[in-house]
């Protein structure tokens, strides 16, 4: 497959929740790189946004999930195995102040507060897909800095081949971890050449608001191409390594998830089928894409891989 340049999407307004809530039009306009789109202004609030053309993996007939959908069905099993327990139990987080670490083979290793961490950065706004491992999938207006950017900051040495994300597992804040469902902390990982990929995105935010406790409160990872337990979530550490991070749910059950964790319909979990998903709100399957919509921007960095193996 030919590879697509991609550059990263630039939205000029994400229209905020409230819109949708009191009714109003839709007045913003909105683009992402080239070839961009617009959200119309015609449509009336009570419906979701209807997204126009293609870019970066939406379909025509794509809509934002609504706010209380992307805020209440949620996994985050440091509060619990049920969608709603997140919504239920993540009040007791403690998002601020909030620090990271940043270590391993990288030149400018340091211990920063969220603040001085996103402050060289630019903030943009991006609808993306997401299909999430049971065959759910969301479209999520979220708010971040692109990962590579934090990366280049950082220097990673030549030696570094991968991104290791841990994230927090305080029992005091966090009632799931006691259950010791998988292997505190959760920890999740990248080869270097996708997380410097301009669509992955380290997220501080949704639908223009910080980010809720229960999305992952302060700082999240957003890979729209992989499944969603890659979204790292509550991130405390970001370290480069020469060797392939081990990954919490790859060593629950290596069996049912890779390291790799790419869409990908033709491979079904051992216990359902990958290749139709349900949009939350939608009664009817629809088929599930490859590489979740996003294969044009990058399925060139997995040439000659065997993605049913590697999968």
């Amino acid at each position: 497959m030919s590879k697509k340049v991609c550059s990263a999407p630039r939205a000029s307004e994400i229209t905020p929740e409230g819109v949708y809530q009191d009714r109003r039009r839709f007045l913003a306009a909105m683009g992402l790189g080239a070839g961009g789109f617009l959200m119309s202004p015609f449509l009336r609030a009570e419906d979701s946004p209807r997204i126009v053309g293609k870019p970066f993996g939406l379909r025509a007939d794509d809509r934002v999930t609504p706010w209380e959908d992307v805020t209440s069905y949620n996994n985050f099993y440091e509060f619990g195995t049920d969608k709603s327990d997140p919504a239920d139990y993540s009040g007791t987080l403690k998002p601020k102040p909030w620090t990271v670490k940043v270590d391993g083979l990288c030149d400018n290793p340091g211990q920063f507060q969220l603040e001085d961490f996103l402050k060289p950065h630019t903030i943009e706004d991006r609808i993306y897909r997401h299909r999430c491992v049971e065959a759910w999938s969301m479209v999520v207006p979220w708010r971040g800095i692109p990962l590579a950017s934090l990366i280049k900051r950082a220097g990673p040495q030549s030696a570094a081949k991968y991104v290791e994300f841990t994230t927090l597992a305080d029992p005091s804040q966090m009632r799931g971890i006691e259950q010791q469902f998988l292997n505190w902390p959760y920890t999740e990982g990248l080869r270097l050449d996708e997380a410097m990929h301009p669509l992955a995105l380290l997220v501080t935010g949704v639908y223009g608001r910080d980010l809720p406790n229960q999305n992952g409160a302060p700082l999240r990872l957003i890979v729209p191409w992989k499944y969603g337990f890659k979204g790292a979530k509550s991130i405390v550490r970001i370290r480069f390594s020469e060797e392939q991070p081990k990954t919490a749910w790859n060593m629950a059950a290596s069996s049912e998830y890779g390291f790799f964790a790419n869409v990908n319909p033709a491979v079904d979990h051992p216990r359902w089928t990958q290749s139709k998903e349900r949009r939350i709100g939608d009664f009817i399957k629809r088929a599930t894409l490859p590489f979740n919509g996003y294969a044009e921007e990058v399925a060139s960095l997995y040439d000659g891989m065997d993605l049913v193996k590697n999968f």
